[in-house]
């Protein structure tokens, strides 16, 4: 049984999440964008709310839930390249700005938004 790289089953999950996005709606506006120093795996729009998403995956769940590699660090940062990328997009100011979390499980897409755990 060949395993897949960390990096394709990184792309895969994000192509998921991207498709899972638009059959609700949403505009995909960037994928993989740097902003400053770090990295937005998907920015959406649907009507006047922009989301920025970040994508996570594991191949088995041997070392916990990939909700759990979210915490108040990471999310931080995603909250300062947010800020980045709206700066160099002011075609985007004034929309309400939602963080999500998109994990991939067990085949499965379950969105939880960054902000859930109080970070």
């Amino acid at each position: 049984m060949t395993r897949r790289s960390s990096k394709t089953t990184g792309s895969a999950a994000e192509a998921r999440a991207r498709r899972w996005y638009r059959l609700r709606g949403y505009r995909v506006l960037d994928a993989n964008a740097w902003a400053g120093r770090y990295e937005l795996d998907l920015v959406l729009r649907r009507g006047r709310t922009l989301v920025f998403c970040e994508v996570k995956t594991k191949r088995g769940d041997r070392y916990g839930d990939p909700l759990e590699m979210v915490g108040a660090t990471k999310s931080s940062r995603i909250r300062r390249a947010a800020e980045t990328w709206l700066a160099t997009h002011p075609e985007h100011r004034g929309l309400a700005v939602r963080l999500d979390v998109i994990a991939i499980r067990g085949g499965r897409v379950v969105r939880v938004p960054a902000d859930a755990d109080g970070a």
